[in-house]
């Protein structure tokens, strides 16, 4: 029940978080170039001619893009809450992050193409075609709500099955046990998500052609994200066929060690001092994937050296890895 309540907090700061940020771009990119542009933008274009049909006043385009955010968030929200009886059907669980990542991601992009079209001309008529900003932000969108849907399907961890504790058990005959752990790294995942931000605003200034923004000055914060985001959550997997772990919100990359190659698993406490820090850790230990101090589930392969991971409830995967382990070599 913690981890839930946990969970959901998290999700909720996640959701006001990037509501606040869609908003605040909206409504500043024309401001910010308000002495750039004509006193009316084009914003709409015809589909036949490919040039500016429509225009607002300056307020009026960037206030109104940031009222259709809000009502798709609040309508968003409703609407979650209302389907969250059926929120163990996957699909279910995973629409409303991908609609407000995707929504997102469309309503800021579309923005940022509306200034860049307006900008340095006097009169709206005189904006450029965003036919190829319009399909690239589509297609950005698209990305975005199918990534927030595979990660928000995935949900909380189920709980691991009832087995006997201890370094090790006895699974019957045709008998089938699963265990299952995940553990998560806030401060990670805020880094993480923080430079992702930085990194996505940075590409909306440049898309706007506000500021002349190098690339390479964007890729340090993208690559701080997708490190971050990768090592901010682990989930460990213990079935007949061995031991993985996955990595990340979307569950990959995967490491697997199959039953037989693991010669021996326990739990023990370690800390971030020991292994050297957080994160992806190699050291005179092994490898260890820290995330927090305290209980690790430890594998001794038969090849290489050892391999930890900060996850709880580590005693019983251990006793479940060695009972399979046992019966791989009768």
């Amino acid at each position: 029940m913690k981890d839930e309540t946990e969970r959901r907090g998290g999700e909720r700061w996640g959701v006001a978080i990037w509501a606040v940020a869609v908003l605040a771009a909206l409504v500043a990119l024309p401001w910010a170039a308000s002495d750039r542009l004509p006193e009316r933008l084009a914003t709409h274009w015809g589909a036949d001619s490919g040039g500016p049909d429509g225009s607002m006043p300056l307020w009026a385009a960037a206030l109104f893009p940031g009222l259709i955010w809000l009502v798709v968030v609040l309508l968003t929200v409703v609407l979650a809450r209302r389907s969250e009886r059926a929120a163990s059907s996957p699909a279910i669980r995973g629409w409303p992050v991908a609609a407000l990542l995707s929504g997102g991601v469309l309503l800021a992009g579309a923005q940022a193409s509306i200034v860049r079209a307006n900008l340095d001309h006097t009169d709206w008529r005189q904006a450029d075609s965003v036919s190829v900003w319009t399909v690239l932000t589509f297609g950005v969108a698209t990305v975005a709500g199918l990534a927030g849907w595979a990660v928000a399907r995935r949900g909380p961890a189920a709980a691991p099955h009832a087995v006997a504790g201890g370094p090790s058990m006895d699974v019957p005959a045709g008998e089938r046990f699963v265990w299952l752990s995940r553990t998560t790294n806030p401060w990670l995942r805020w880094i993480g998500a923080l430079s992702g931000l930085l990194a996505l605003a940075a590409v909306l200034v440049a898309v706007s052609g506000l500021i002349e923004v190098e690339w390479a000055a964007v890729a340090p914060f993208a690559t701080v994200s997708v490190a971050a985001l990768s090592c901010a959550s682990v989930q460990a997997r213990v079935t007949e066929k061995g031991l993985a772990v996955a990595f990340g919100p979307l569950g990959w990359p995967v490491r697997r060690w199959p039953a037989e190659d693991i010669e021996s698993a326990r739990a023990e406490n370690r800390t971030p001092a020991q292994v050297g820090g957080w994160g992806y850790r190699l050291s005179g230990m092994g490898t260890t994937v820290m995330l927090r101090a305290g209980e690790c589930l430890v594998i001794r392969p038969r090849r290489g050296s050892e391999f930890a991971v900060s996850v709880d409830d580590a005693e019983r995967g251990a006793a479940l890895l060695n009972a399979l382990g046992g019966q791989r070599t009768h």
